[in-house]
């Protein structure tokens, strides 16, 4: 019903935000990265214009509408709730812990134990998450929404034997780890015969020794 909602911010909380817009006050429930984003922004001129990407749930107790500061987030989370078991308080947990380019990664590089760090997640149900979202993701642009992610004003990627390896190092530099820490830890990987998730794997296992 709603795409967005646009106008001022009235009040803002961790976990919701109110939205003035024509007079109406919008409540709106919010992650923690959507709350930093608004608080920075909010925090030096709270009657500045702002607008929420919304999800609005409807249940037999009421209706409650979600927002999200990017279309990115937007999206992970009706991803996440199509996951069996996972209704939208986990995947806002879920979203509060990882941003949705850290969601993918850790998705396509069977990461479930930093799924599971978000509240009230558990292993189980991280599982369940990388098990049923992990094609669906591999047939996405995911990779190069992380090199994206990582910035567009960088330097070009180092030169590397192949585009997964180049790939990989991105993915690597999404994750907040240096140009040459990506480059030093792929070279030690033989990556003839192995997919660029798998390459992702052994290279965070090699830098968190």
């Amino acid at each position: 019903m709603f795409y967005f909602i646009s106008g001022t911010l009235a009040v803002l909380e961790p976990s919701f935000a109110v939205i003035d817009a024509g007079g109406v006050g919008y409540k709106l429930t919010i992650t923690q990265t959507t709350y930093q984003s608004l608080y920075n922004r909010g925090a030096s001129d709270r009657e500045a214009g702002v607008r929420l990407y919304t999800y609005m749930a409807v249940r037999e107790d009421g209706i409650e509408l979600f927002g999200f500061g990017t279309t990115e987030e937007l999206e992970a989370f009706k991803l996440l709730i199509t996951v069996s078991g996972v209704g939208p308080k986990a995947a806002m947990s879920i979203l509060s812990q990882l941003t949705p380019q850290k969601l993918s990664l850790a998705i396509c590089t069977d990461d479930k134990k930093s799924i599971a760090m978000a509240n009230g997640i558990g292993p189980k149900t991280a599982a369940r998450i990388v098990l049923e979202l992990k094609d669906k993701l591999q047939k996405t642009s995911v990779l190069s929404d992380l090199a994206d992610y990582a910035g567009n004003d960088m330097p070009s990627t180092v030169s590397v034997p192949s585009n997964k390896l180049s790939d990989a190092q991105d993915a690597l530099m999404a994750l907040g780890y240096s140009r040459n820490e990506a480059y030093q830890v792929l070279r030690s990987i033989d990556t003839e015969h192995i997919e660029l998730d798998e390459i992702i794997r052994l290279a965070l296992k090699k830098i968190m020794k």
